[in-house]
């Protein structure tokens, strides 16, 4: 994916500007390039191979006696504890490779579920809401967009005054038009896009007032 540049900060900014104009919300756009490491998952994948090694042997234990003769040729019939020795090596020795090779975030980005995916997007898009824009406005009318780039994945999220008067669906028109551009390679184009069609719900439920000032600025973050 194309990466965010001063055009995208430009066209975002511009375009957060002109939603504002129409409405008393405040709206936040935020772009990360992932939103965990995953660490946790090459984990879990190394832990998976060593337990499935472990049973492998356990239900096929001439094959750990074949692998041992490998090992030592025409030596005498292995005991219980070089059996046992030996599986140890294997189990830890696969354990070890799977996650090295996760090491690599790709890899380990592309073999995580996507439901964990979505789980922790979710989860930084609501901390960097609550940090960033919740009750930050007088009116309770703060919403955040948030990109996380590496997933794919975007979430929004509004203050309390907006979602009284909101459901999760009003935003799916807006999601839809940030994802086909991101998913396009054109991330700031899918933001605008997205910023527009939320300044259209905010300017119907909270259409500008003499007294509003600009709370947040106008401008796309990234982190």
């Amino acid at each position: 994916m194309r990466k965010l540049n001063a055009e995208d900060h430009g066209l975002v900014s511009r375009a957060i500007a002109a939603a504002e104009a129409k409405s008393d919300g405040e709206i936040v756009a935020i772009a990360a390039e992932e939103s965990d490491a995953y660490h946790d998952v090459g984990l879990h994948y190394a832990v998976l191979v060593l337990f499935l090694t472990l049973a492998f042997f356990a239900a096929c234990p001439t094959c750990l006696e074949a692998l041992h003769e490998q090992f030592n040729g025409w030596s005498a019939e292995p005991g219980l504890r070089e059996l046992l020795t030996l599986l140890l090596l294997m189990a830890l020795a696969k354990f070890l490779a799977v996650l090295f090779l996760l090491k690599w975030r790709p890899l380990r980005l592309a073999l995580t579920p996507g439901a964990t995916k979505t789980r922790r997007v979710r989860r930084r898009a609501i901390l960097l809401f609550k940090a960033g824009a919740e009750r930050r406005t007088v009116g309770r009318t703060g919403i955040l967009i948030y990109l996380s780039l590496g997933e794919h994945r975007a979430e929004i999220v509004a203050d309390e005054a907006i979602t009284s008067v909101t459901t999760p669906e009003t935003w799916g028109e807006a999601m839809a038009a940030l994802l086909i551009e991101v998913k396009a390679g054109r991330p700031g184009e899918g933001i605008a896009a997205a910023v527009a069609l939320i300044g259209e719900v905010l300017a119907t439920h909270f259409p500008k007032s003499g007294e509003d000032t600009n709370e947040i600025p106008d401008k796309l973050i990234e982190l």
